[in-house]
């Protein structure tokens, strides 16, 4: 679908921040509040607006114990529907949060998280590693996230202004 400017700028105002209001984003974009609200609103029927969601810093939730993990997969296509059989497959799997299809030493790279490395360790064994197109796993535990989705974790927030006097 071919976007206009304006609805260009919408939406990178929106993944920026989606919490961003109505009256803002129509005064960022010199536009009406009802046609900033058409706007969205076309943008989710037609799902280039997919979903909306909130980056939490579960580090800094002392009873939140979970695991994150990336995993290499290497896999071999299904004839006629390629990789995207496979991935859905995949994706399907509730400790999945994403697949991607890749280029370079390995074919997808599925996120997972768990409540321990013991509970992922038995889902690459028990359930990945077991589908008939997985030739191979390698799994990356995750331990500190330092940036995501553009958004910088742990930031210090001193003062970085310049001190000017006179």
């Amino acid at each position: 679908m071919e976007l206009n400017e304006k609805e260009l700028e919408i939406l990178a105002i929106m993944e920026k921040d989606a919490r961003t209001s109505l009256e803002n984003i129509a005064k960022m974009t010199q536009l009406s509040v009802e046609e900033v609200q058409d706007v969205i609103q076309k943008l989710e029927k037609e799902n280039i607006i997919v979903h909306y969601t909130t980056l939490v810093n579960w580090s800094k939730v002392d009873s939140y114990h979970g695991v994150t993990a990336m995993i290499d997969v290497k896999v071999t296509p299904k004839r006629g529907v390629g990789f995207d059989a496979v991935a859905e497959r995949i994706y399907r799997f509730k400790e999945v949060k994403s697949v991607y299809l890749m280029s370079g030493a390995y074919d997808l790279s599925v996120t997972v998280e768990g409540r321990s490395m013991n509970e992922i360790s038995r889902f690459v064994s028990e359930k990945l590693s077991t589908l008939d197109s997985v030739v191979s796993t390698t799994t990356h535990f995750q331990l500190k996230k330092y940036k995501h989705d553009g958004i910088i974790y742990d930031q210090n927030n001193d003062d970085r202004r310049i001190v000017v006097s006179p």
